[in-house]
C-alpha cells in the first residue's frame, strides 16, 4: 500500500505541473473524477478480493487468469510485447485489449474506429482519406498482424476493416525487441479470426445508417474434414455510403478466408488471405483554411469540401500468410511464420492552398496531383518456445530470427495545364475541370528496406513473488534507394549490430495485485548527414515505466496504472554555417533530450454480473530539447469510457450502453496571416457521447442501435502539416441486424 501511496503522490505532482495553464471546468471536473475514481480506485479495490476470495473461488463460473475477461469475452495471452505467452498483468508495459464484442458494440467498421476509444492512443484527420495515429507524443508506424510485424503506409492497416480481426492488442512504449525499427509509441497487433469451430456455425449482419450507408457481412466456419481437424472460415464485407461532406461517396467489399488444421497431435497448421478494395471519390484532400487573409476566422459549414469532382482515392490491401506450429514435447515448441502485405493506392487529386480574401472569396490555387504507389512487403519469422529449469525454479524462453523486406516507393503524373485560381471558395461545388495529364514518372523511390534480426526474450522466477523479463535483439538494417524526382541520386543507408535491450521487473504484491517497472527501446534509422558528410545515427527511443496491475472478480475484472517517461535521441537539427561536403546541403548534427512524460489508468472487464465497463485516462507532456511541443496536434489529456449493461429478469434480452470520448485543447499553433501573430488553433476541449440499444429477438438474432455524437458536437482535427483542419463526424444513426446460427 505504500508503494501505491507513492505513485499517486507522483502522479499527483505530475497532474499539477501540466494542468497549471488549464482554466477549463470541464478539464477541472475531469480531473477530480480521475483522480478519484482511476487511480484512487485501484488500491480500493485491492482490498475487495480479500472479503470475498473464499466465495469467488468456490463459484462454479470463476474464470482462469489466462483467460482473463476484458469487456464480457475472453481474451487469451498476448505476444505482442515480448514474443512470451503472457497475461496482460504479466506484461510489464501498459497493454489495452479490444475484444470483438467491444468492437461491435460500438458498431466500429474500421479499426481507427476502434483506435479513437483506445486508452493511450490519438487518432486525428490528416484529411478526409487519412489518419495521423499517435501515442505518448510520437507517431505509431508500427502494426503485427497475429504477431508478425509490419510497417503501415500512407493509408495504412489502420484503415482496414474490423470484419477481420477477433481482438485488437495495444501496447504502448518502445516496442523494438519484437518490433524492429520504428517510434517509441505503441505497436498495434491485429488478431485475426481463426477457423476454431468443429460445426458449421456463422453470423450474417446487415447494417444501414445516416448518409445513405449500407452494409452486409457474412462470417461462416465449417469443419473441412468429419473429424474437424481441418477447419475453414470465410469472411465478405460489402459496403456503399455517402458522406456528411459534399461530393463524397466510398464503396467497397473486403474478402478473407482461413485454414486451421491439425496436421496429428502435435502440429498445427494455419493459411489464410484476405482481400479489401476501397473506392472513393469526391474525397476531400488537404484541409479547410482557418483564416482569411485579413485575419479573420472562417466559419465553413461541415459539409463543405475543397474537392473537385473528379477526386478518387482507391486502395486495395491484400494479405496472406502461412504458419506452421509443432510441439517437440510437453515443454517446447517452434513455429515459423511467412507472411505478406501489399497495398496499392491510386489518388488523382485536387489540392487547394492560399490567402482567402474575405471580401470576394478567391485567393484559393489550384494543385492537382495524381499519385500511385504500390508498396509491398514480406516478413518470414522462426521462434522456439519453452519451458527450463535452473536453480529450482521453472523459467520460460523465446529465441528467434526474423527478417522483413520492404519494397516502397511513388510515381506522379503532373497536369500538363492548370487553371491556377479556384474561383470564390465561398461557393465551390466540386466543378474544377479535370486538368489533361502528362506522362507518369518516379516522384520518389524509397526503394528497398530489409531488416535481419536475432532475438531472444525469458522470463526468470527469481523468487516466488519476483520475475524478471529480460531480451534482446541485435538487428541489420539496410535500404537502397534508386534515382528519382525528389530522389537525385542513388543511396544506400545501412545500420549494422543495433542492439535493442528489453527488460522488466514484476512483483505480485498479493495473489491478484502486481507492480511492474520496466525499460524497452527501438531504434528508427535516418538519412540526414553531418559536417563530416556521415549519416546520423539512428534516432534512439528509450521507454522508462512503472505500474500496478491487478485481477478482479476473479479474472473478470482488470485495473492498471503506470507512470512513464520516454527519451528519444539523435534528432536531427540545422547545424548552422555547415554545409554537408561537396554539396549545397545543409549538414545536421544530432541533438539530445525530446522527453515525453505522464501517465495513464485504465480499468477494463465486467463490474457485476451483466455490466461491462472500459475506461481510461492518459496525460503526458512531449517537448523536444528546445522546450517546443512535439505532435502538438494530438491533446495531451484524454478520458475514454465505453459501457454496456444487460438488463435483469423479464428483460434481460435488452442491453443498454455507450461510449464518451473528452479532450483537451491540443497545444497547437500557428502564424495568422492578417496579423502575423502566433495562434492557439487546437481543437478547444471537447466531449463526445455515444449511445446503443440491442434487442435479442432471439437467442441467435439481434437488432442494435447506435447513436454516435448524440448532442452533435461541432468539433474538427487538425495536423502537423498544414494550418488547416477536418470537421468530425455530425451526429450519426445506424441500425444493425446480427444473425447468428
Amino acid at each position: 500500500m505504500i508503494f501505491i501511496c507513492n505513485i499517486q503522490a507522483l502522479l499527483s505532482r505530475e497532474e499539477r505541473s501540466m494542468h497549471a495553464t488549464t482554466s477549463s471546468t470541464v478539464a477541472r471536473r475531469l480531473k477530480l473524477a480521475r483522480s478519484a475514481s482511476l487511480v484512487a480506485l485501484l488500491p480500493v479495490m485491492v482490498l475487495l478480493p480479500s472479503a470475498t476470495s473464499a466465495q469467488e473461488a468456490a463459484a462454479d463460473d470463476k474464470v482462469a487468469v489466462d483467460e482473463l475477461l476484458v469487456y464480457g469475452r475472453g481474451a487469451a495471452r498476448n505476444t505482442t510485447a515480448t514474443g512470451l505467452d503472457l497475461t496482460p498483468r504479466e506484461t510489464p508495459q501498459s497493454l489495452s485489449i479490444i475484444t470483438q464484442e467491444q468492437i461491435q458494440d460500438q458498431a466500429a467498421s474500421r479499426v481507427t474506429e476502434v483506435l479513437a476509444y483506445t486508452t493511450g492512443v490519438s487518432v486525428k484527420a490528416v484529411d478526409r482519406g487519412r489518419n495521423s495515429l499517435s501515442a505518448r507524443g510520437f507517431e505509431i508506424t508500427n502494426f503485427q498482424l497475429d504477431g508478425v510485424p509490419f510497417e503501415t503506409g500512407n493509408v495504412g492497416l489502420e484503415e482496414t476493416s474490423t470484419a477481420l480481426y477477433e481482438r485488437v492488442e495495444v501496447v504502448r512504449g518502445a516496442t523494438g525487441l519484437m518490433q524492429g525499427a520504428g517510434e517509441p509509441s505503441a505497436s498495434i497487433n491485429l488478431v485475426r479470426k481463426h477457423a476454431t469451430a468443429r460445426e458449421f456455425s456463422g453470423e450474417l449482419t446487415l447494417e444501414a445508417g445516416s448518409w445513405n450507408r449500407f452494409s452486409g457481412t457474412a462470417d461462416v466456419s465449417a469443419p473441412l474434414a468429419r473429424d474437424g481437424a481441418v477447419r475453414g472460415r470465410f469472411v465478405a464485407e460489402v459496403y456503399n455510403e455517402e458522406s456528411f461532406v459534399d461530393l463524397e461517396q466510398n464503396q467497397g467489399f473486403t474478402l478473407y478466408g482461413v485454414i486451421d488444421a491439425d496436421l496429428g497431435d502435435k502440429t498445427r497448421l494455419s493459411i489464410g488471405a484476405s482481400h479489401q478494395r476501397d473506392e472513393r471519390s469526391g474525397t476531400l484532400w488537404g484541409q479547410l483554411p482557418y483564416w482569411y487573409s485579413n485575419g479573420a476566422r472562417t466559419h465553413w459549414p461541415r459539409s463543405q469540401t475543397s474537392a473537385a469532382k473528379w477526386n478518387q482515392w482507391d486502395t486495395i490491401e491484400q494479405t496472406a500468410f502461412v504458419t506452421l506450429e509443432h510441439s517437440l514435447n510437453d515443454r517446447w515448441s517452434i513455429r515459423g511464420d511467412a507472411a505478406y502485405h501489399r497495398q496499392k493506392e491510386d489518388s488523382k487529386l485536387l489540392w487547394l492552398s492560399g490567402d482567402l480574401d474575405a471580401q470576394t472569396g478567391v485567393g484559393m490555387s489550384a494543385w492537382p496531383y495524381w499519385y500511385r504507389a504500390t508498396p509491398e512487403q514480406w516478413n518470414l519469422n522462426l521462434s522456439a518456445k519453452g519451458g527450463y529449469s535452473l536453480f529450482g525454479r521453472e523459467h520460460e524462453l523465446i529465441l528467434g530470427a526474423m527478417y522483413n523486406r520492404l519494397s516502397a516507393g511513388w510515381t506522379n503524373r503532373d497536369p500538363v495545364s492548370v487553371m491556377p485560381d479556384a474561383g470564390d471558395f465561398r461557393r465551390w461545388d466540386g466543378s474544377y475541370p479535370e486538368p489533361t495529364w502528362g506522362e507518369r514518372y518516379d516522384s520518389s523511390d524509397l526503394g528497398t528496406t530489409k531488416q535481419a534480426a536475432l532475438y531472444g526474450a525469458t522470463r526468470f522466477q527469481l523468487l516466488d513473488r519476483l520475475k524478471l523479463i529480460a531480451g534482446a535483439r541485435l538487428s541489420y538494417w539496410r535500404r537502397d534507394a534508386e534515382v528519382s524526382r525528389w530522389t537525385p541520386e542513388a543511396v544506400t543507408l545501412k545500420q549494422t549490430n543495433i542492439f535493442t535491450p528489453y527488460a522488466g521487473l514484476i512483483y505480485d504484491l498479493t495473489e491478484n495485485l502486481s507492480a511492474y517497472a520496466s525499460y524497452t527501446s527501438i531504434f528508427d534509422p535516418q538519412n540526414y548527414k553531418d559536417r563530416n558528410g556521415s549519416y546520423l545515427d539512428p534516432l534512439e527511443g528509450d521507454n522508462y515505466e512503472a505500474g500496478l496491475k491487478v485481477d478482479l472478480m476473479g479474472g473478470r475484472l482488470r485495473a492498471s496504472t503506470a507512470i512513464f517517461r520516454v527519451e528519444q535521441n539523435n534528432f536531427p537539427v540545422a547545424d548552422d554555417g555547415f554545409l554537408v561536403p561537396g554539396t549545397v546541403d545543409p549538414a545536421y548534427r544530432a541533438a539530445q533530450g525530446t522527453v515525453s512524460k505522464g501517465y495513464e489508468a485504465e480499468v477494463q472487464g465486467q463490474v457485476l454480473d451483466g455490466w461491462d465497463v472500459s475506461v481510461g485516462w492518459s496525460q503526458f507532456s512531449a517537448k523536444d530539447g528546445d522546450g517546443v511541443n512535439v505532435q502538438a496536434h494530438h491533446p495531451r489529456r484524454v478520458f475514454r469510457l465505453s459501457t454496456k449493461y444487460e438488463l435483469p429478469g423479464t428483460l434481460d434480452r435488452i442491453s443498454l450502453g455507450g461510449s464518451l470520448r473528452w479532450e483537451s485543447r491540443p497545444p497547437q499553433t500557428a502564424v495568422n496571416p492578417g496579423t502575423g501573430l502566433t495562434e492557439p488553433v487546437g481543437q478547444p476541449a471537447y466531449v463526445l457521447v455515444n449511445l446503443m440499444g440491442q434487442f435479442k429477438v432471439t437467442d441467435q438474432t439481434s437488432v442494435q442501435l447506435n447513436v454516435d455524437n448524440v448532442f452533435d458536437k461541432t468539433y474538427y482535427s487538425n495536423n502537423a502539416w498544414f494550418a488547416g483542419f477536418v470537421y468530425g463526424e455530425p451526429r450519426r444513426v445506424r441500425v444493425t441486424l446480427r444473425h447468428a446460427f
